[in-house]
């Protein structure tokens, strides 16, 4: 009765023995396990152990020739550089255990002691060195190197080739220069090469080809790296991504790359790339990123990039492609990203666009493109940019547009478009930048642009036929930037159009028929730097508020009925840089804050009532380059302060004023000066010699004034029309028309010179007198001599 029980019982004990030995080799087989790099589950090996012992030492040794690239003292640093690389632990035992070290990784952290390092990473460590003291042949068993993101530095060693088992290396982002050593084409376990962002130089390796396992290669934004791409690229068949942009490379791109069927990003932008995109491309069907922008392909794109059907990004912008835009592209349904900028292209847009429902951003800028914008844009609801401008399109903007409620940017700019704008555009409450400058756009703006958001940042209509009102809704449009739509045919009144914008930072208004006053608000828009309402038919004063836009560099209200004087508050404007109040009819005088415009480049005050003498504080605007005072009431003197304004080039006018006195001699000072017009005052004296020092001056007029005396030997005298000079007292000089003019010492001299001239005469005539009496005297002695003697014989003969 109790057998049974009893054989029960044994083999329950023999169950339990075999659960008990299965539980402990199911530990033994986790233990062996433990680590993915583990290449024994014994306790280690002498040999493990001596591989351990050296890799710390080469690592140690590499260590001290490091230093930290924010610290240059190399003594001090090394209290900081990687502290627990130390074979001393911190109560001063012995430490052999490189796997408690910083970035370092053992296949077997169980036994410690005997491991093999298998992974370092010191990325972003912040160190500065070469790679000349590490010995790579300390690491056979290394399968991952990390040394990114820092500031090594030197050439790459050709014994890197003796990490036999590297999978992995990443130097990018050093400063490591020379080649890419051949050696590393040896390295046939490499699946990813990182050696991006340094400075190497020379060629690919052609033996690149043999890392037949490598997925990813880069070597982009080196700058340096030349030549052409190699042909045994092609072998690669395992590469998922090769990234070669930022270089120096030449040549045309290999066909070859088109059998790398499993690559889904290749980027080869910023370079000196020739030839044409390879139809072979249409092989690799699993690409997502293509970039070939700024290189300088040529010929038409290839039908066969219909192909691409994986394709997401798509940028060959900055290129000389030629052709029309292939029919094919409206295959690539997941393209989120379509850059065809910066190329020769023509044709008209294919209608085929409409099917890239996945597009957000579509970039077809400076081509010549033709014909309309198609209206199956409408499909694109996706769409956030559009930048079709610098083209040659035609035709009007699709009604359609308003159902793109996703665009933020709209830039139809340099065409040839025209039409009315559709004012559906008002119901694209997420746009914040919308250009249509330089078209043939005509009818209203539109009247809601701001009413169901006041996202708008930037508009441009410049240089079109627009008609009507400003939109009153813009006032709505607090977010407002820059703001263009000068030269059109707008009408209205801008009183109370605008309202505060405190982003606002540019503003024209200028050639078209808006009336009213100018509003105070614009001094609230404290961000403004430049408003531009030039010729258009505002009246009113210049309110005082705008001094308080203190951030203004240009002001130009020119060509409207502005009356009044120009508001002293203005001296707050102490960035303004150009400042055009001109063909107004603003009087009084100008204020003297005027002097305190210290970094004015150009002030025109000119065609209006403004009366008074020019403040002298005016010589202290030392960066004016253009000063146009002419055709007001100026009286006085010329301010000899002007003659501080060493900077002026290219015009001081004074013309039409009513100034007297002399011209002041500080003029002289102008040596920069090209043109100066002191024409129809009332100055007097003469030119001041100075003027002969004014080696730039191109035209000088002094007409109608009562100046007098000689001109300045200048070539802008010498060449100037005698129209330049009439209506003076008289002038003289080496000019066509006038008399020369005799010198001062000449004149001085003249007396003197005669009166001893005439003395000379007489003297000689004196002399040659005496000397002919002294003759006929003695002739007629000797005459009467010789008779004597003639006679004398005769009568003794007799």
């Amino acid at each position: 009765m109790f057998a049974p029980f009893g054989k029960e019982k044994i083999l329950c004990q023999l169950l339990l023995f075999f659960l008990v030995l299965l539980i402990l080799l199911a530990t033994s087989i986790a233990s062996s396990s433990s680590s993915s790099f583990r290449v024994s589950n014994t306790a280690p090996s002498p040999s493990n152990y001596a591989f351990q012992q050296e890799a710390m030492e080469a690592l140690l040794e590499w260590k001290a020739s490091l230093y930290r690239h924010n610290n240059r003292d190399h003594n001090n640093s090394q209290l900081l550089l990687l502290p627990s690389w130390t074979v001393m632990a911190a109560n001063g035992s012995n430490s052999s255990n490189p796997w408690k070290w910083e970035g370092i990784t053992c296949n077997d952290e169980a036994a410690a002691a005997g491991g093999v390092i298998t992974i370092i990473n010191l990325s972003s460590m912040d160190l500065q060195g070469t790679l000349h003291d590490f010995n790579f042949s300390s690491f056979p068993d290394l399968l991952r190197l990390d040394l990114q993101n820092n500031s090594l530095f030197g050439t790459l060693p050709p014994t890197i080739a003796n990490l036999s088992q590297l999978i992995y290396l990443n130097l990018y982002k050093n400063n490591f220069t020379g080649s890419v050593p051949v050696s590393l084409a040896t390295l046939n376990k490499l699946t990813f090469l990182h050696l991006g962002t340094n400075q190497l130089s020379g060629p690919i390796p052609l033996e690149i080809g043999n890392l037949s396992s490598l997925t990813v290669l880069d070597l982009s934004f080196n700058f340096l790296i030349n030549g052409s791409i190699p042909t045994t690229i092609g072998g690669l068949k395992n590469l998922v991504g090769m990234y070669i942009s930022s270089n120096q490379m030449v040549g045309s791109i290999p066909m070859e790359i088109g059998n790398l069927t499993k690559m889904n990003s290749l980027m080869v932008s910023d370079n000196l790339l020739t030839g044409s995109i390879p139809i072979s491309f249409g092989n690799l069907s699993k690409l997502n990123f293509m970039y070939f922008y700024s290189n300088s392909l040529s010929s038409s794109i290839p039908l066969e990039i219909g192909n691409l059907t994986n394709l997401y990004d798509l940028q060959l912008m900055n290129n000389y492609l030629t052709g029309s835009i292939p029919q094919e592209i409206g295959n690539l349904r997941s393209l989120t990203r379509l850059y065809l900028s910066k190329n020769s292209l023509s044709g008209s847009i294919p209608a085929s666009f409409g099917n890239l429902t996945n597009l957000q951003s579509l970039q077809s800028s400076d081509n010549l493109l033709t014909g309309s914008i198609p209206a199956s844009f409408g499909n694109l609801t996706n769409l956030q940019m559009l930048q079709l401008s610098d083209n040659l399109l035609t035709g009007s903007i699709p009604a359609s547009f308003g159902n793109l409620t996703n665009l933020v940017r709209i830039n139809l700019l340099q065409n040839q478009l025209s039409g009315q704008v559709p004012q559906e555009i008002s119901n694209l409450s997420k746009l914040q930048d919308l250009q249509l400058a330089n078209n043939h756009f005509n009818g209203y703006l539109p009247q809601h642009i701001c009413i169901n958001s006041a996202s708008l940042i930037f508009f441009s209509g410049s240089n079109n036929h627009f008609i009507g009102p400003i939109p009153k809704s813009m006032r709505n449009c607090t977010n407002l930037m820059r703001f263009r739509i000068d030269k059109n045919h707008l009408t209205g009144n801008i009183s109370e159009v605008f309202g505060v914008y405190p982003n606002l930072t540019f503003i024209d208004l200028s050639y078209n028929q808006l009336y009213g006053e100018i509003s105070r608000n614009w001094g609230k828009c404290l961000q403004l730097t430049n408003l531009k309402m030039t010729g258009n038919k505002i009246s009113g004063r210049i309110p005082p508020e705008l001094g308080d836009s203190t951030q203004l560099q240009g002001l130009e209200l020119s060509s409207n009925f502005l009356v009044g004087q120009v508001p002293r508050e203005m001296g707050k404007l102490s960035s303004l840089l150009i400042l055009k109040l001109n063909d107004n009819q603003l009087s009084g005088t100008v204020p003297e804050d005027v002097g305190l415009f210290s970094k004015i480049e150009r002030l025109d005050l000119s065609m209006n009532n403004l009366r008074g003498s020019v403040p002298k504080q005016l010589g202290k605007c030392t960066y004016l380059l253009y000063l146009n005072l002419s055709n007001n009431r100026f009286n006085g003197s010329i301010p000899v302060e002007i003659g501080n304004l060493v900077s002026l080039q290219i015009l001081l006018d004074l013309s039409g004023n009513l100034f007297t006195g002399e011209i002041p001699p500080q003029f002289g000072s102008l040596n920069k000066l090209t043109n100066l017009n002191l024409s129809h005052n009332n100055l007097s004296g003469s030119i001041p010699s100075t003027f002969s020092e004014m080696l730039s001056l191109v035209t000088i007029d002094v007409s109608y004034n009562e100046l007098e005396g000689p001109l300045p030997d200048n070539r802008a005298f010498r060449n100037a029309p005698m129209e330049s000079f009439i209506h003076n007292k008289g002038f003289c000089g080496n000019v066509t028309g006038l008399q020369p003019c005799i010198s001062p010492s000449t004149k001085k001299q003249t007396p003197k010179h005669s009166h001893k001239v005439v003395i000379l005469i007489i003297s000689i005539l004196a002399i040659l007198l005496f000397l002919l009496f002294a003759f006929f005297g003695i002739f007629s002695f000797f005459r009467r001599r010789m008779r004597c003697i003639v006679e004398d014989p005769i009568a003794n003969q007799q």
